[in-house]
């Protein structure tokens, strides 16, 4: 396990603030200790700094994941963010777009949401911001990006696409042998 690098760092930090805004730092100093990301194998990993350092004396050969993937940076350098990191972003969501229980399965089966299935969203939402999707319970199911801001999705026709799909939960089934 490394660090990321610099280019690296502002890449992750990037994507992870077009999420969660300023709420980053919240994920690194924690009531419970302070926690780090770490890169392996291209993929970055959140954890804790004592996990990381009973992880040191590991072979990198022998170590298959040491604490919660976040992500993975593609061979063009881009970061995807992968749905095992929705239990930490969720809470601190800046945005966030609520989804009838009548799309809740079309949003799990990989597709986008349209203003139909859309039950409400943030004030004051841009375009083209990250959004964590959330169920009418308040039950975190993916993340997505908005296709229109909140003042346009007011004025949008029923079939119109409200935000675009990027990850769910139900990831975990369609690709379980790729999530590692």
């Amino acid at each position: 396990m490394r660090r990321l690098s610099d280019e690296q760092t502002k890449i992750f930090f990037e994507k992870l603030t077009k999420y969660i805004g300023t709420n980053v730092k919240l994920l690194l100093d924690r009531p419970d200790g302070a926690y780090c990301f770490r890169e392996m194998k291209r993929r970055v990993y959140y954890l804790s700094e004592r996990i990381l350092k009973l992880s040191e004396n590991l072979n990198e050969e022998q170590l298959v994941s040491v604490g919660t993937c976040f992500g993975k940076f593609t061979k063009t350098n881009k970061f995807l963010l992968q749905i095992t990191a929705l239990t930490y972003l969720a809470p601190y969501a800046q945005y966030k777009v609520w989804i009838k229980p009548s799309a809740e399965q079309q949003f799990l089966y990989g597709n986008h949401i349209n203003k139909a299935g859309l039950g409400r969203i943030t004030e004051n939402t841009p375009q083209h911001q990250g959004v964590v999707v959330l169920s009418m319970s308040d039950v975190p199911l993916g993340f997505g990006v908005t296709s229109k801001s909140t003042a346009d999705c007011k004025l949008a026709d029923p079939l119109v696409t409200v935000c675009f799909h990027q990850a769910d939960i139900g990831e975990y089934v369609r690709s379980e042998d790729t999530l590692i």
